[in-house]
């Protein structure tokens, strides 16, 4: 009888002082998830539509990736890891991250309609100043741009650490698994259902994109409740917060001292930025082609429903065989779709093969590779080691896009060559993969790994022998 009391106790899962139940469980994972396709559908779409919007006012491929590349990374750089910074040590009746999302959700939705009335306000601001219609149309695509992007940069630092609070470590794999294929169903309803459409009705597609962006986000600060949280880490016994420029040093020194992460951050920006080239002028390769826009956006969706089938059994194996083996053997495959593509395509045909073959396997790699930094980073410093890493790769594709840009210029905007150009990209990254492979050996490997402290834990174990037997100890 006690036997069978016992099994008919509820589930119960823990976030710190959150309790779930399974119901609990269900029900939070309902309201992230739709908060989260409110959120993807902006992240999937905006970038075409701002795209081809922007472009139609006759600027260049250099102009174009400092307006829609550069300028959003710039953000990043210095935005994100102030905004992670203050909502880690933020504490109120609402909780840490809540607050932030709430304040921060009106800019986006200011920068979405805005975007949609652009072609309206430049005509009328032309005919107030006298600039010419594509200037001063810039000009407000310009201004509302700068307030998406401060409030999308915000967001995106403040949301996924919401959801690492509040889920539970026990199915916090299972949560992103799904995250990540609610972003590939996204990819897949613009892409099916809007893409044919973004020249010809940017207007409905934005101001629609505001409204859903704003029940959706909304929806999370009302039925998503966050727990206490202790006192913040970096307070002295006064209760006064180190100051700044000591924060600073801190954070530099424990995220960049140790070689060993440095290749870690290293291997995860170039292999991230080896298909930068090719998302950035996708849209107008496939105009240049002669590709209708609908087309190619059916094209896209199967891509994606593909790959969304195919991701829990990667998912599977990134498990089994750990990040890092299968980011080499993808990222190598990668690489070999990559030159092939350069050499191959002439005509739409072998476009549209080598285009599929390329996003299954950066989709492949994507998803192989999503615990990668969850797998090798302190857990204690998690949330600081992951905004060093965008903070990077916010560098890189500052100073990278604008070159592809100008080489494509040079080049007379033939787009072919960014395959080769993520390929040049994508081996600097699979070089820093074994790299990191041989210290995650020297750390432990799959049967004792243990992230090192830096500047607290184990030294720095020398690469290129077995002398470090015991770190992992």
């Amino acid at each position: 009888m006690i036997a069978q009391e016992e099994t008919k106790k509820p589930k119960i899962w823990q976030a710190g002082t959150l309790t779930y139940t399974t119901a609990g469980i269900a029900t939070l994972f309902l309201w992230l998830l739709w908060g989260d396709f409110a959120w993807g559908l902006k992240e999937r779409s905006v970038g075409y539509v701002a795209g081809l919007m922007v472009k139609s006012f006759g600027i260049s491929d250099f102009t174009y990736t400092i307006l829609m590349v550069s300028f959003p990374c710039f953000t990043n750089i210095f935005l994100m890891p102030i905004i992670s910074y203050r909502s880690d040590r933020y504490r109120s009746r609402w909780g840490r991250r809540i607050p932030f999302l709430a304040r921060i959700t009106p800019f986006v939705v200011i920068g979405l309609v805005g975007l949609g009335f652009t072609p309206m306000l430049g005509k009328w601001l032309a005919g107030e100043t006298g600039f010419s219609v594509h200037l001063a149309s810039l000009l407000v695509f310009g201004f509302f741009w700068i307030i998406l992007d401060f409030g999308t940069t915000l967001t995106n630092a403040i949301f996924v650490a919401l959801a690492n609070d509040v889920v539970p470590t026990a199915l916090l794999g299972r949560f992103l698994a799904m995250f990540r294929a609610i972003s590939l169903i996204c990819a897949m309803v613009f892409n099916a259902g809007l893409l044919g459409y973004a020249e010809t009705h940017s207007m409905p597609i934005f101001v629609f994109l505001g409204i859903f962006y704003f029940v959706g986000l909304y929806s999370i600060c009302l039925k998503v409740r966050e727990g206490n949280y202790p006192a913040p880490p970096d307070e002295t016994a006064s209760g006064k917060p180190k100051n700044f420029s000591g924060a600073i040093r801190t954070y530099f020194r424990e995220c960049y001292s140790l070689p060993y992460y440095r290749w870690v951050i290293a291997a995860q920006v170039c292999c991230s930025l080896s298909v930068l080239p090719l998302n950035t002028f996708v849209i107008f390769y496939v105009k240049s082609l002669g590709l209708n826009m609908g087309t190619f956006g059916k094209i896209t969706a199967c891509i994606f429903l593909v790959a969304v089938l195919l991701s829990f059994g990667l998912g599977f194996l990134s498990d089994k065989f750990h990040p890092i083996r299968m980011g080499i053997a993808s990222m190598s495959l990668l690489l070999v779709v990559q030159v092939t593509a350069w050499l191959s395509i002439h005509n739409i045909t072998t476009f549209i093969i080598f285009f599929a073959l390329h996003e299954q396997v950066i989709m492949a790699f994507n998803t192989l590779m999503a615990s990668y930094t969850q797998r090798l980073f302190p857990r204690p410093l998690y949330a600081q080691f992951n905004s060093a890493l965008q903070m990077t790769m916010a560098v890189a594709s500052v100073m990278l896009a604008p070159m592809v840009g100008t080489i494509l210029d040079l080049l007379n905007h033939q787009y072919v060559y960014v395959f080769i150009i993520n390929a040049v990209i994508g081996s600097f990254g699979l070089f820093s993969l074994f790299r990191v492979f041989r210290y995650y050996l020297k750390y432990g490997g799959d049967s004792a790994y243990r992230a090192p402290m830096p500047a607290t834990d184990v030294p720095e174990p020398p690469i290129g022998n077995a002398a470090a037997e015991g770190v992992a100890e």
